[in-house]
């Protein structure tokens, strides 16, 4: 049986009993046979269910957002079909309270934005009304502030407005200029923000938005504060997206409780401030670097994720083609010279020079790195923390290391002409040093160092080779589907590149969406890179101050692939997208 045909076959009782789980079933799933639900009712015919299912892929919209805009159900219609499917109560205006429940956690701008209204508490358990039964997020945040088991209701969005309204009028604003003003913060203020950090819901709930984005694999938790909400967004494959939105009011017990567990001045709120946690998440240790920075409403925090368990250091794993790994390996087994990787922020330039010290890392040799920060903690390597603060700069870190008898040296990244020289100049005396910078691609990066005062006879005799790389997403094993042009596109890969033939057969693939990547179609992220690798003829264009152009024209005529080349290859092998590729590609 198919699971939408199982999902048909669910039972009010069962499909009640997953939602007040929160999130037992998959809400595609649930929509689907939603669909079949009112079609089995005769609520709809089999011709207005298609065309609803048409618009809803057409637009992105959900289905039961469709329906009533399409006019195929009213909306009263819809509220009372989905109550009998999901098997969940109505909340008629004769049950609504007489006053808030729960006002001290659950504030007025939480209720408005995510349209979830308290209604009742009895024996542990929390009665709420809601408008959208397929958002599970404001009830799991209730159940998180509150430590009550949630029961959802359901409302129509009319009385909805009306119970807010009585409950909740609009001029009764609430004052939290105490927690989030401007001004410097006195004792008291202090104390009670170290109070509100402290209880447990506040705890309960930063420690599950963290774990949460362990678990979705997040690479960066976003808490950012607006007029009437704290938005909470994880970046997932290089793209953010929201995963929860909070009350205002929540803004400053939030990030005090941040600040506590990465030991950062909680009454300083006027300066940008860093710092770092290290907990245990599933049982895993996983270090985050902290970055807070005041805005108009309150301070924007950023938690980097920092999962050494979760970062694969193998060339192959990140995605480079086996003639790239053998051109890498030859790169590093240069005993001198330097190394460069090139690529805005977020390329993954520090995953491939921390790949290459894993290559190089033996009993035999002696490795520095200067960073700043910090990202992976790496057996056998001695890696130096820039503190500019107190003096310790990537220039005067670097003179320190050449007196530590270094076989090799990697510097987070070449800011300025100091460190380019000592760079060059620790290369020209024995040492293999590998770096960063932050160019588009692997030409641009040689005329850089010319612009910024480095001597053209000096980069062509250190020079050994750039590599220039983006990420891309990967498509999603599980859902991933046949193109419907892929002949189209086949065909005009192959006149572009004839090559690709001779690695197989075009399987040219498009994303759907399945609850193992999230329904984005897209699961992971690999390497695309272009490798320049600075030969006698490379060395005579450096010496010549040869534009970019003619540097990438000739590495190109020596066989050098260019990233977009290495990204339509992954693109036939259905690796990714070629939308993918082209953003990549197309990124300053």
């Amino acid at each position: 049986m198919s699971d939408h045909a199982m999902m048909a076959h669910r039972t009010p009782a069962a499909i009640a009993g997953a939602l007040s789980a929160m999130g037992g079933l998959d809400r595609a799933e649930l929509l689907h046979g939603f669909g079949d639900f009112l079609l089995a009712e005769s609520i709809l015919d089999r011709m207005s269910l298609d065309r609803a299912r048409r618009a809803s892929l057409t637009t992105g919209d959900r289905l039961d957002m469709v329906l009533t805009k399409l006019g195929l159900v009213s909306e009263v219609g819809l509220v009372t079909a989905l109550s009998k499917y999901l098997a969940l109560d109505l909340v008629r205006m004769n049950e609504v309270p007489i006053e808030p429940v729960l006002p001290e956690l659950v504030e007025a701008a939480f209720v408005r934005h995510n349209r979830v209204l308290p209604l009742g508490r009895r024996d542990g358990r929390l009665s709420v009304g809601v408008t959208d039964p397929f958002n599970h997020d404001p009830v799991r945040a209730l159940a998180f502030l509150t430590g009550l088991a949630v029961d959802m209701r359901l409302f129509t969005a009319a009385d909805f407005d009306k119970a807010c309204g009585a409950l909740y009028p609009i001029n009764a604003s609430h004052d939290d200029s105490r927690l989030s003003g401007g001004a410097e913060a006195n004792e008291a203020d202090v104390q009670r923000l170290r109070d509100l950090a402290s209880e447990a819901p506040i705890i309960r709930l930063v420690n599950q938005v963290i774990a949460n984005a362990v678990e979705a694999r997040a690479s960066d938790i976003h808490i950012e504060p607006n007029v009437d909400q704290v938005l909470v967004r994880y970046r997932i494959d290089g793209v953010l997206r929201t995963v929860q939105a909070l009350a205002a009011d929540l803004r400053a017990a939030i990030t005090s409780r941040v600040k506590i567990m990465s030991k950062l001045d909680i009454a300083e709120r006027r300066l940008p401030q860093d710092g770092r946690i290290k907990i245990a998440v599933r049982g895993i240790d996983i270090d985050f670097r902290v970055s807070t920075i005041p805005t108009a409403f309150g301070e924007s925090v950023v938690l980097r994720v920092l999962d050494r368990n979760r970062v694969s250091l193998d060339f192959a794993e990140l995605g480079f083609s086996e003639e790239h790994i053998a051109t890498l390996r030859s790169l590093l087994q240069q005993p001198n010279g330097i190394i460069l990787v090139t690529g805005p922020t977020g390329s993954g330039k520090t995953t491939t020079l921390y790949t290459a010290l894993k290559a190089l890392n033996n009993a035999e040799r002696k490795i520095f790195t200067v960073e700043d920060p910090i990202e992976y903690q790496m057996p056998g390597i001695n890696q130096v923390q820039v503190q500019s603060d107190i003096g310790l700069t990537f220039p005067h870190a670097l003179r320190a290391m050449l007196r530590q008898d270094p076989d090799i040296i990697m510097i987070g990244e070449i800011r300025d002409l100091e460190t380019a020289r000592i760079a060059i100049q620790a290369s020209l005396t024995g040492h293999l040093v590998l770096s960063t910078l932050h160019t588009n691609n692997a030409a641009s990066a040689i005329t850089r160092l010319i612009d910024i005062g480095v001597e053209n006879y000096l980069l062509a005799s250190t020079l050994k080779g750039v590599i220039a790389q983006r990420l891309v997403r990967k498509l999603c094993t599980a859902c991933a589907g046949r193109h419907p042009q892929a002949s189209f596109w086949a065909e005009s890969f192959e006149r572009s590149a004839p090559g690709l033939r001779s690695r197989g057969a075009a399987d040219i693939r498009q994303p759907q969406g399945c609850a193992d990547c999230g329904h984005t179609g897209f699961a992971g992220r690999s390497t695309i890179a272009e490798m320049l690798v600075v030969d006698d003829d490379g060395q005579r264009l450096i010496l010549a101050k040869a534009a970019d152009t003619a540097i990438e024209r000739a590495a190109r005529e020596r066989g050098m692939q260019s990233m977009y080349d290495v990204g339509v290859r992954k693109v036939w092998q259905g690796e990714t997208t070629i939308d993918e590729v082209l953003r990549a590609t197309r990124m300053g």
